[in-house]
């Protein structure tokens, strides 16, 4: 059913999400808003520790309880409250309308089953499919995904298959329902270069074909440029920036943008990478002011003492910054 016009697939307000520590507890996910059209593509940037993965669990309440817990905001999807539903009605919604892609396939496939059963598995659930035609409609999604010899292939286990093929089959599995939106975390990270980009070829064909919105979540600026519409970027737990990709890109706002560009080199620029001297924060010691104070080379006062708001600069763009720059 397609999404009436203005209304968001999927909307996040205020999200906060925490952890119990021996130390006490701290937000991995701090206050983060944002919202997906349908058929859109929004890339999830930052270092490692920044709440990119933990903000897609928590849309999906797959954080782990204890030491987890989503503490505060709501998630809309199609107009529902996805915190307050009922676990078998969230149960229902994923895999057969919100399907996640995993970053490590070797891990997220169970060994003991064939790759055409897992495949399977969630069109008995879903759909209420038999077997036999759940599984004739696994080889048609290893077919759509690119897997050669589709029939004889989905009686493979995963060891019998290679890196890409394995993740080829995470993708058909998140199709499977031909969900509204899928989350894919990192979905190339332990893939070769040239696979790599098979693979985001791969979900942005099915992106067009099937109409489904992308979330993509990602170290990776290289990725989130060739394959998203609108970028977010997130720094210890909060966005720090918000904006249409190609704008991002030629004017990024944020000194911690601006870094995460000048550290990745461009082809044939000759130039020498730039990067960010220091550390990302601890969750549980984040500094009174701005978060990424003892990183910027144009910290002020204000920034130690204040934390900055997450503000419109100019139509369409979110900063979270007292100095932005180019401002």
């Amino acid at each position: 059913m397609a999404e009436p016009a203005g209304d968001p697939l999927l909307d996040v307000r205020e999200l906060v999400t925490r952890f119990a520590t021996d130390g006490g507890e701290f937000r991995a996910v701090d206050g983060v808003s944002f919202a997906m059209r349908a058929g859109g593509t929004l890339g999830v940037v930052g270092e490692s520790g920044s709440g990119k993965s933990v903000t897609a669990l928590s849309i999906l309440r797959l954080v782990r309880d204890p030491p987890g817990r989503v503490v505060g905001g709501k998630v809309l999807f199609r107009g529902r409250d996805l915190l307050g539903l009922p676990e078998r009605d969230m149960q229902k919604v994923r895999g057969g309308e919100i399907s996640m892609i995993f970053q490590e396939p070797m891990t997220s496939l169970n060994p003991v089953m064939t790759t055409g059963a897992q495949v399977a598995e969630p069109l008995v659930i879903h759909k209420g499919a038999s077997n036999k035609a759940a599984l004739a409609e696994a080889a048609e999604l290893f077919r759509l995904v690119g897997i050669a010899d589709p029939a004889r292939r989905v009686h493979d286990y995963p060891h019998q298959m290679s890196g890409g093929m394995r993740q080829r089959v995470m993708i058909a599995m998140a199709l499977a329902c031909r969900p509204p939106l899928v989350i894919a975390d990192e979905p190339t990270t332990a893939l070769d270069v040239t696979i790599q980009a098979q693979i985001l070829e791969l979900l942005a064909r099915l992106r067009r074909e099937l109409g489904m919105a992308l979330l993509l979540i990602t170290h990776d600026l290289g990725v989130v440029a060739e394959t998203c519409d609108d970028v977010i970027v997130m720094y210890a737990g909060q966005i720090v920036e918000h904006a249409p990709a190609r704008e991002l890109f030629a004017r990024p706002r944020h000194p911690y943008t601006y870094g995460l560009l000048q550290s990745r080199k461009a082809k044939g620029s000759g130039r020498e990478l730039q990067a960010i001297p220091g550390m990302v924060p601890r969750l549980d010691q984040l500094p009174r002011g701005c978060r990424f104070a003892d990183r910027c080379d144009r910290v002020q006062p204000k920034c130690r003492d204040t934390l900055p708001s997450l503000d419109v600069i100019e139509p369409g763009r979110l900063v979270r910054c007292f100095f932005p720059v180019g401002l």
